[in-house]
């Protein structure tokens, strides 16, 4: 006998919306069975699910999940899969240190800005010019 999970049981047991498991089903990332208008999710659907929050905490768009969820092949070792996800870590690293640098520049240019600020307001005429903008 397999197991299987309806929506509620799901969205209790992942801690996600039922509204979010539809909208995962409308994408094409889950197919459960019908029983009337229930809904019957394998076992399969909730590593499905798992794999689709996993690839959003760690930054994967929806299509990038779908991606992966399809090269998933048990029988082969996962050998695509597995590469495609640490192509897509690789990437996503890359991103989020331009991120990184992008953010420590702003934040050299607030400790520039600030600063010009406060020099103003100590010479006590801060309208006197207009704030250099670089």
């Amino acid at each position: 006998m397999s197991l299987t999970y309806s929506i509620s049981d799901l969205s209790r047991e992942l801690d996600i919306t039922t509204r979010a498991i539809r909208f995962y089903e409308e994408q094409g990332l889950l197919a459960p069975q019908r029983r009337g208008q229930e809904r019957i999710y394998s076992a399969r659907d909730k590593v499905t699910l798992k794999l689709i929050l996993r690839g959003k905490r760690i930054g994967f768009s929806l299509a990038e999940c779908k991606e992966l969820i399809s090269l998933y092949d048990p029988a082969g070792g996962n050998h695509r899969q597995l590469t495609s996800m640490l192509e897509k870590i690789a990437e996503r690293r890359g991103q989020l240190q331009q991120q990184l640098l992008d953010i420590q520049q702003m934040q050299l240019e607030l400790d520039t800005a600030e600063e010009r600020c406060q020099q103003a307001l100590a010479q006590g005429n801060p309208g006197a010019q207009p704030l250099e903008v670089p």
